[in-house]
């Protein structure tokens, strides 16, 4: 592990060994009903991952009642320091770097991705891919009620963007459900425990990273289903949250985040 490592305060709230080479990193912050509902589905595929749960710091009880036991998860980590999602991330990914898994699943908690695909991801990462892209937008991908501001920005501007800084074809590059190898986490020319990893970079960074640094890169075909009405499940809100994406976007593409 790297011995210069930044990584958010967090607590250990429950622990189990080690039982696969692999675990699923699940992020997720006061989901309720939506997380519990799908830890229990992800229950089937404990033979393959390991759940461990990477809690941004939820005060709604997700897991309280037996949950994590009835669901089968190895771990439940909530941060108390400070940062979203890439902190979540990096107290995630680091854990379970530290205790010994060969590659990671990543996904988000608010029950819209199809948990089918585990099983090919773990797949690839046998196969020794180090990044691999989930996407619902390639051949035996499926998406539904995607809303159509998030559609047409991942198709006409984020992807590509992304495709161009990484000098790889990616279709799909706001989607979480994703795989790393520990080699590219590890690499000296990525590190991804930084402070500047705080919000929405780490996703777009390691996507352009691993595709420029010559790793092995895929994307496989997922599912995504938006709910049908009600609010958009999206923790990106408003103007400014899109503007704040577009300019992270930005930055990742100039390369400023490289080391």
């Amino acid at each position: 592990m790297p011995l210069t490592a930044q990584i958010p305060s967090f607590d250990v709230r429950f622990s189990k060994p080690r039982s696969n080479r692999y675990a699923i990193c699940v992020f997720v912050i006061n989901e309720g009903e939506k997380v519990r509902k799908q830890l229990l589905r992800m229950k089937e595929f404990t033979k393959l991952v390991d759940i461990v749960i990477a809690d941004g710091g939820s005060t709604d009880g997700s897991f309280d009642g037996g949950i994590l036991d009835e669901a089968g998860v190895t771990a439940l980590l909530v941060k108390t320091g400070p940062g979203k999602l890439s902190a979540q991330m990096r107290m995630g990914l680091w854990w379970c770097l530290e205790q010994g898994y060969e590659g990671l699943v990543t996904i988000d908690g608010n029950g819209k991705d199809g948990l089918a695909a585990i099983p090919q991801f773990t797949k690839l990462l046998d196969q020794g891919d180090d990044h691999i892209q989930g996407s619902r937008f390639i051949k035996g991908g499926h998406h539904e009620n995607t809303p159509p501001a998030r559609f047409w920005g991942v198709q006409l501007l984020h992807a590509p963007l992304i495709s161009v800084a990484a000098r790889f074809r990616y279709t799909d590059t706001t989607n979480g459900f994703r795989a790393y190898s520990r080699k590219f986490l590890l690499d000296s020319q990525v590190q991804p425990f930084r402070d500047c990893f705080a919000a929405y970079e780490l996703h777009y960074y390691l996507a352009i990273r691993a595709a420029r640094l010559g790793f092995r890169c895929i994307e496989t075909p997922v599912s995504r289903v938006y709910p049908s009405g009600g609010p958009v499940p999206t923790k990106i809100k408003g103007l400014s949250g899109n503007l704040f994406v577009l300019k992270t976007l930005w930055r990742a593409v100039r390369g400023e985040f490289n080391p």
